[in-house]
C-alpha cells in the first residue's frame, strides 16, 4: 500500500494520510483493527481525489463520520478509509424560518452549541447524539420524538465516481433509522436544516434537560455505539432484554449495561469479536423467550 499512499501525497497533505492506522482510535466503542490507509478529507476536492486513486487502483473505500455507530472487526479494514472533516457551516436567516447549511464532518453537539448561541431552536433533541451531521442523516438519527426527516430539506451528496448530486427531503427516503444512504456506495457532503427562531436560554435549558435525561438513563461513563438494537413496532427492545434477565450479562470484557439494555459497553480492552458474540447471544436469547427477532441499527464492519 506504499505506492498507493505516493499516489495520494500527490494532493494530500502528508499529516492526513496513515499507514496501518488503528481503528479503535476513530470509534466511540474503542475497538477495531488497523486500517490498510486511513485519509482525512477536508475539502470535496479531496473526497474526489482519494476516490479517484481508489478506483484506478481498484481498491476498497470506506467513509468514516465520527465512528459512533460502528464496530470494526478485530482484523480491521482493508483499502482506504476516508474520514470526512468537511466542516462548512453557514445560517441564512429568512422573514419566518432559518436556513442551515451543515458540512457532513461537523459534530452534531458543537452544531447544538453554534445554533443555541445564534438563537436558533429545533435541533435541541440531536445535541446529545455522538455523531456527526452525515451519520444524522444516513441513519435518519433521533432522540425524544424527533428525528433528522423533521428538519432536513436538502442534501449534497457524492457517488463513488466522484459525481455530486442533490435530493430533498421526501427523495432521502427516510425510515427509521435508515435513508437513502444506508446501504448505497453514497457520500454525503453536507445538508441544509431548516429551523425556527428562539431565544438562546430556552434553548440551553432545554438542551440541558436532555443531557441530563441522557446521564440518568444511558451509560455514557463506558465506550459504546449507544443503542445497540433498533426499536421494535409493537415492543421496547431494552424491556425485551431486561425482561429476559441479560443486565450485566458479559461475554470478555463487553458488558450489557446495568443502566440501560439496549447499550453494550466496553467495560476495558473489550474485543469486537466479544461484542459481535454478546449481540448475536442476545438476539438468540430474547428469540427464545419472547419469540421477538430484534435488529441491530450499529454498523458492523472490516475483515472477518
Amino acid at each position: 500500500m506504499s505506492d498507493v499512499i505516493d499516489l495520494l501525497k500527490e494532493k494530500i497533505d502528508t499529516k492526513d494520510i496513515f499507514g496501518n492506522e488503528p481503528m479503535y482510535k476513530h470509534t466511540t466503542f474503542k475497538v477495531g483493527g488497523n486500517a490498510d490507509i486511513f485519509v482525512k478529507a477536508y475539502t470535496i476536492e479531496d473526497i474526489r481525489f482519494i476516490l479517484k486513486i481508489a478506483n484506478e487502483n481498484n481498491i476498497d473505500v470506506f467513509v468514516l463520520g465520527n465512528g459512533s455507530n460502528l464496530i470494526v472487526r478485530d482484523k480491521g479494514i482493508r483499502g482506504i478509509v476516508i474520514k470526512v472533516e468537511l466542516k462548512n457551516f453557514e445560517i441564512v436567516k429568512r422573514q419566518e424560518e432559518v436556513v442551515v447549511t451543515i458540512g457532513a464532518g461537523n459534530k452534531l453537539s458543537e452544531v447544538a452549541i453554534k445554533l443555541m448561541k445564534e438563537g436558533i431552536t429545533g435541533f435541541e433533541f440531536a445535541a446529545g447524539i455522538p455523531g456527526t451531521i452525515g451519520g444524522f442523516v444516513k441513519m435518519n438519527a433521533g432522540a425524544y420524538g424527533k428525528e433528522a426527516k423533521d428538519i432536513v430539506f436538502q442534501t449534497k451528496y457524492m457517488d463513488y465516481n466522484g459525481n455530486i448530486f442533490e435530493i430533498q427531503n421526501e427523495e432521502h427516503k427516510f425510515k427509521y433509522r435508515e435513508s437513502i444512504f444506508s446501504n448505497k456506495k453514497l457520500i454525503i457532503l453536507e445538508t441544509k436544516l431548516r429551523l425556527k427562531y428562539g431565544k438562546e436560554e430556552e434553548i440551553r435549558k432545554l438542551q440541558e434537560e436532555y443531557f441530563t435525561q441522557r446521564k440518568e438513563k444511558q451509560p455514557l461513563n463506558f465506550p459504546s455505539a449507544g443503542s445497540i438494537f433498533k426499536r421494535g413496532t409493537n415492543y421496547i427492545t431494552a424491556k425485551l432484554i431486561d425482561e429476559c434477565k441479560l443486565k450485566g450479562y458479559k461475554i470478555g470484557n463487553a458488558k450489557i449495561s446495568e443502566k440501560h439494555a439496549g447499550f453494550i459497553i466496553n467495560t476495558g480492552d473489550a474485543k469486537a469479536e466479544d461484542i459481535i458474540e454478546l449481540i448475536n447471544y442476545v438476539k438468540k436469547e430474547v428469540y427464545k423467550k419472547t419469540g421477538n427477532k430484534i435488529q441491530t441499527e450499529v454498523e458492523i464492519v472490516g475483515e472477518e
